[in-house]
């Protein structure tokens, strides 16, 4: 048997040469041969231009075939630094400037303010010109200027290279710089392809957005070290899911809980385009997925719903729920899937199976550090070597893992810990209720009450007073939230999670 991948190089070499690697709605395949030159030509243009191992590319890019194979390609010989194309020039500037990006690659003709922001900061600007009648995803590169000095460092990237960078969602503070190694990256791939038994046969349809590790490693890296292939869409689009799913046929598509919500309130319309493609799979990660949710995603597709754990500073997959015939535990995000999982107590000693800490991890997929950070290493990591999620949970006997909350996120109520998991849960319960979010309302007595932000079904009423009575007969007092707010859309952060840390402020109710 092979080696397993350590380089985004030698990760895409499983798939035949002429079976096709990506595709996008309404577009032609591009078949691996062709994704293999495409990768090859894009380092020699590069190192052409004096950028080689080591040194940072920023993609800015919308959604699409083009974006994944730009960022496989800039990964396979420099380090690729995918942003979110919605930042405004400010944001540009802060992490073009932290990144210190050697250059920029930006679509032919677009206006994003990060080519101003780069020009000012003296780094080069790429234009990329999509060549669709080569395949989806196919793409030729234009530099301004002629060639550079040879860079230090050419040709293609080795294991211990960094092959993509990151920056935590920085929710409570300033975002830290995540560095993922070729090693790490193919590490999660490699776990991803195996939780979910992933071969040649498999169609996936990417929804997800492509500056984000989810869509990047699950999405697009996992089934194409398979040899599968990848339908990439301009991102979600509940609109337009059914149709993709009929035009790519896909066998599985992995989303964030939200993205599950809004397919699910259209599924009733498409019954028979659902009925003529059916899935092996769903996967669902980046945040907990309601049971309730989970339910009915498999009693309208009659398919499994697989969720997963992870996290961009563990490349994303740490955890998985299995593939039948095993047992899926809704609830849980499922077994070790790659490092090696334990809870521990405040003093960082691992606690006996079934009692409540904090998640900790280790593993080939997980960062080396932060950045320049550290003092943020140093409360990352404990002496033991093991990484600090940041999560609290609980290990069952048999492996399973429950995530009882952020420890961020945990309501202290005048001393009364409040998970609030627990009460999105009871409330989701509510016949009227689509979403929850439960947070943390500042209080001037207690430091924190509970309080919950509510979307109800289309064609539904209810009123918070209907639906905190509905609360107080299901949780003790302390838990009931003390204000509901019933809202037309909860606010989210850029790949559609529902964030309860600052929502508070966002509301207007701090």
């Amino acid at each position: 048997m092979a080696a397993p991948a350590t380089t985004l190089r030698d990760l895409i070499a499983a798939g035949a040469d002429d079976a096709p690697a990506l595709t996008s709605p309404g577009g032609m395949p591009l078949t691996f041969g062709r994704l293999r030159s495409i990768v090859e030509r894009t380092v020699a243009d590069l190192n052409a231009q004096g950028v080689g191992r080591g040194e940072r590319v920023a993609i800015v890019l919308p959604n699409g075939p083009e974006m994944a194979a730009a960022f496989m390609a800039v990964g396979a010989g420099t380090t690729s630094a995918p942003l979110n194309p919605a930042y405004k020039a400010e944001e540009f500037e802060f992490y073009l400037t932290d990144l210190r990006a050697k250059l920029l690659i930006v679509a032919e003709g677009s206006d994003s303010p990060a080519v101003a922001v780069a020009e000012k900061l003296g780094m080069g600007v790429a234009r990329l010109k999509p060549t669709p009648e080569e395949g989806a995803g196919s793409f030729t590169l234009s530099f301004a200027g002629g060639a550079g000095e040879a860079p230090a460092q050419a040709g293609f990237a080795e294991t211990g290279d960094v092959a993509l960078v990151l920056h935590t969602s920085g929710t409570t503070s300033r975002p830290k710089i995540v560095p993922l190694s070729q090693g790490n990256v193919c590490a999660s791939a490699r776990h991803i392809r195996t939780s979910l038994a992933f071969t040649a046969e498999d169609r996936g349809l990417n929804i997800m957005p492509l500056f984000h590790i989810h869509g990047l490693i699950a999405g697009i890296l996992a089934p194409l070290s398979a040899g599968g292939q990848v339908c990439c869409t301009p991102g979600f689009n509940a609109l337009k899911f059914f149709s993709w799913m009929e035009e790519a046929k896909p066998t599985w598509y992995t989303g964030v809980p939200t993205m599950h919500q809004a397919i699910l309130g259209r599924a009733a319309r498409n019954r028979e385009i659902i009925a003529a493609t059916p899935l092996r799979f769903i996967r669902s990660s980046s945040a907990s997925l309601p049971p309730q949710v989970l339910r009915e995603l498999e009693e309208t597709f009659g398919a499994p719903v697989i969720e997963a754990y992870g996290m961009t500073e563990a490349a994303h997959q740490m955890a998985s729920n299995p593939l039948p015939p095993m047992k899926n535990r809704p609830g849980s995000v499922g077994i070790s899937a790659g490092p090696e999982i334990a809870v521990v107590g405040s003093d960082g000693e691992p606690l006996p199976v079934g009692e409540t800490g904090e998640i900790v991890i280790r593993g080939p997929n997980v960062m080396a550090g932060y950045e320049n950070n550290e003092k943020a290493n140093a409360e990352a990591f404990t002496r033991q070597g093991w990484f600090r999620t940041g999560d609290q949970g609980v290990l069952s006997p048999d492996g399973f893992l429950t995530i009882t909350g952020r420890l961020k996120e945990i309501i202290n109520r005048g001393g009364e810990k409040i998970s609030p998991r627990e009460v999105d849960e009871i409330l989701l319960d509510h016949p009227a209720v689509l979403q929850c979010v439960t947070f943390a309302l500042p209080h001037d007595k207690l430091g924190e009450e509970v309080a919950a932000a509510i979307v109800l079904r289309e064609g539904t009423s209810a009123e918070e007073k209907e639906i905190r009575g509905f609360a107080s007969e299901r949780l003790a007092p302390f838990k009931v939230p003390a204000r509901i707010v019933i809202l037309p859309e909860i606010p989210r952060g850029a790949t559609g999670k529902l964030q309860r840390i600052g929502l508070a402020q966002k509301l207007g109710l701090a």
